[in-house]
């Protein structure tokens, strides 16, 4: 039987904010599952801490909802106990680039094959309206006592030094394209990353809808407003590694860097960077232990009649004490 959206769905009361872009992220990573037909039992939601962290009770698959900054080694884990599980990982900007920012960067390192999903509207949402790591320098929104005293971080610049090898933006409010890339990071062979640039209604009322549909972004000539949003794949940008040359990595590097330092009055969405080239954590660690993938932990006996089969004995008898 064909899936379909409903299956992936929970009968979960939703109390998030009206507007939150958080609805938008979740509705595409619903129909991405549902378009590409994932089976529930081998799907996995991990979430953060944060209003994101709820992601895991609202989607119809196996939900883990873990620990403040630290779902990425949950995920990576599980990921790599049972390589055949679809593994989406949610979190949100203070979540994964604050207290999370060191394991963001081991993640790279690695290029486990997973997609990790940042709900980026630049506050601490669920404790009430705090800077995040991507509040711009200087910006004042309606919680702050004074203007934000630190730079932000980039998490696509910060993505693509840290060895991701799949980087890309969405917008929470353009739910197709959003649920597009979703379904080309869960296809992408190794770590794929995806910034979600969402509003927060109720604590950020600077980067607000009506901002990102560039309201106040007047064309002096035309005298009309320019959204400040625009897709990549529409300037004919190519961000796929096709040969693996030194050369051309450096190109591809170099260009995604160049347009994630684009902000203000254009703000680019789509798929900045992706190398399939690079080979996943997986397939190293099958390099070194070749029944790996065949035989991955998750599928190995670890006990019988409620007792454990491993005997350590041996272990336990060679110690000194």
């Amino acid at each position: 039987m064909e899936p379909k959206l409903s299956d992936y769905k929970t009968e979960v009361h939703n109390d998030w904010c009206p507007g939150c872009g958080d609805f938008g992220i979740v509705n595409a990573i619903q129909m991405a599952l549902t378009e590409m037909k994932v089976p529930r039992h081998k799907a996995a939601i991990f979430s953060g801490i944060g209003c994101s962290g709820k992601t895991s009770h609202f989607i119809n698959v196996f939900g883990i909802h873990t620990l403040h900054g630290r779902v990425l080694t949950f995920a990576q884990g599980a990921k790599l106990a049972n390589p055949e599980m679809t593994i989406v990982v949610a979190g949100g900007d203070g979540d994964g680039l604050g207290i999370g920012a060191g394991h963001f960067v081991a993640a790279g390192r690695r290029n486990v094959d997973m997609t990790y999903i940042i709900f980026n509207n630049a506050v601490y949402g669920l404790t009430k309206g705090q800077a995040s790591p991507t509040l711009q320098l200087g910006l004042k929104t309606k919680s702050l006592p004074q203007p934000n005293v630190n730079q932000s971080v980039n998490p696509i610049g910060l993505a693509i030094a840290s060895g991701f090898t799949f980087v890309g933006r969405g917008y929470s409010y353009d739910v197709r394209q959003l649920k597009d890339l979703i379904i080309a990071a869960v296809k992408h062979k190794g770590l794929a990353f995806l910034d979600v640039l969402q509003p927060c209604p109720t604590y950020n009322d600077i980067n607000t809808r009506d901002w990102f549909a560039g309201l106040d972004n007047i064309d002096q000539m035309t005298r009309k407003s320019q959204p400040r949003i625009y897709k990549l794949e529409d300037t004919g940008y190519d961000p796929v590694v096709h040969y693996g040359s030194e050369e051309e990595v450096n190109e591809k590097l170099t260009q995604a860097l160049v347009k994630s330092n684009e902000w203000d009055t254009k703000i680019p969405t789509g798929i900045f960077y992706q190398n399939e080239l690079v080979a996943p954590y997986e397939q190293r660690i099958a390099d070194r232990i070749p029944n790996y993938l065949e035989n991955p932990p998750a599928t190995q006996p670890i006990s019988a009649g409620g007792k454990p089969i491993t005997d350590i004995s041996k272990i336990l008898d060679s110690l000194e004490v």
